[in-house]
């Protein structure tokens, strides 16, 4: 018999870069060595700090149930962190703890959506962006951005969407795939243009703190009104623990413990001791982000060197979003997927095409994380150099 599945999983696009994952680790498995650009996860270890924390609490057996929104410890110590980051009074009552900032996502959107609301975001971004919002009911509204803009929205660009009518926006600064800071002003403007209009405007800031040059601002720096997402992954180094926050209006707080209690009855408890430790490594992550930087400046030029195209440095996070139209018209390459699946089948270099990203102009970019170490970054572009040189014989001169 034939099992029937829920019609709106037929909405729900995979992760392109997960086929790349599987076929690197195979290629691995049979003996291959990959150089690994493709996934965005800091391979710093997690800081000693939070590892001794995790051993105090499972010393005490700290491993039941917390509260739905967290424990208090934590979420005063994430409100301290906003004062001293961003000179933001914020209460803790307002900091709600959730399993990875996935899970900061689906109370957000299932606070904010009725069905076929919607809630806009920039093209490229985040895959993940618009299969939740349609997951719970709403209708993604994808935006062209581009190096004109930063590739981060302003009114401008939201204009005619927002007379449509729409029940949020979502900005990420830093972004992923390209690295870039949404200017203040934009910023600004977007939030008062949405609120405006009876909106909310979402802010993704979970790579705070990984930025060269300028400090990124909170959403709660330009209203209290935003509901701003974070959590431990990145510039903590605590991907596999799962943590995350989310930051709601005084009022909001109630309906999200509903949600939090239905959907995931806390956040896990482990991880949330652990992170009590996290603020406590302040200056030595600030040294991995210095050591970001110096790949990052690394990267940009051999990148470059190469014959791919980066129209706006990015200044945030730890990727490069590559144009690689001319590397394609001069290898006979028909789009940056090809390219992918020639890089890692021939040359041993694992990239994310940039299909995962949207649908703006994606067939002509690469997104390359440089979250590993220096000595695999330079390994993986002598490969990358020597594959295009080999595909430049069959298809021209860069």
């Amino acid at each position: 018999m034939t099992i029937k599945w829920a019609d709106k999983l037929s909405a729900i696009e995979p992760f392109h870069v997960m086929e790349v994952l599987q076929r690197a680790n195979a290629l691995e498995a049979a003996g291959r060595d990959i150089v690994r650009l493709e996934v965005g996860e800091p391979r710093f270890p997690t800081p000693q700090p939070v590892m001794r924390a995790a051993q105090k609490a499972l010393a005490q057996d700290l491993t039941h149930y917390t509260p739905a929104l967290g424990i208090p410890s934590l979420r005063q110590k994430i409100a301290e962190w906003y004062q001293h980051q961003y000179g933001v009074d914020l209460s803790p009552n307002r900091v709600i703890i959730t399993p990875g900032t996935s899970g900061a996502f689906i109370i957000a959107f299932g606070l904010l959506l009725n069905p076929q609301d919607r809630f806009a975001f920039a093209d490229p971004g985040y895959p993940c962006y618009p299969n939740m919002i349609r997951f719970l009911g709403g209708e993604p509204v994808a935006v062209a951005v581009g190096p004109e803009n930063h590739y981060q929205l302003d009114v401008g660009q939201l204009q005619s969407e927002l007379q449509k009518g729409l029940r949020g926006v979502l900005i990420t600064s830093p972004s992923n795939p390209t690295g870039t800071l949404i200017p203040d002003e934009a910023f600004s403007g977007v939030i008062e243009a949405v609120e405006a209009g009876g909106g909310r405007v979402i802010s993704d800031e979970i790579y705070h703190g990984i930025t060269y040059g300028k400090r990124a601002k909170s959403a709660l720096e330009f209203s209290q009104n935003t509901i701003v997402i974070n959590g431990f992954s990145k510039y903590f180094a605590m991907t596999g623990w799962r943590l995350g926050w989310l930051i709601v209006p005084e009022e909001a707080v109630r309906q999200v413990e509903s949600l939090a209690q239905n959907l995931f009855i806390s956040a896990p408890t482990l991880s949330q001791h652990a992170a009590l430790g996290a603020f406590e490594c302040l200056p030595m992550l600030q040294e991995r982000v210095a050591q970001y930087d110096t790949k990052r400046r690394y990267l940009l030029k051999a990148l470059e060197r190469m014959g791919f195209q980066v129209a706006v440095e990015p200044t945030g996070a730890f990727y490069i979003y590559a144009d690689v139209t001319p590397v394609l018209a001069a290898c006979g390459i028909p789009d940056s997927q090809a390219l992918a699946r020639g890089l890692l089948e021939e040359g041993g270099v694992a990239v994310t095409p940039g299909l995962d990203f949207g649908r703006h102009r994606s067939e002509n970019h690469l997104r390359f994380s440089y979250a590993g170490e220096l000595e695999r970054i330079r390994e993986g572009m002598e490969r990358i150099g020597g594959y295009l040189e080999k595909m430049k014989k069959q298809g021209g001169e860069i």
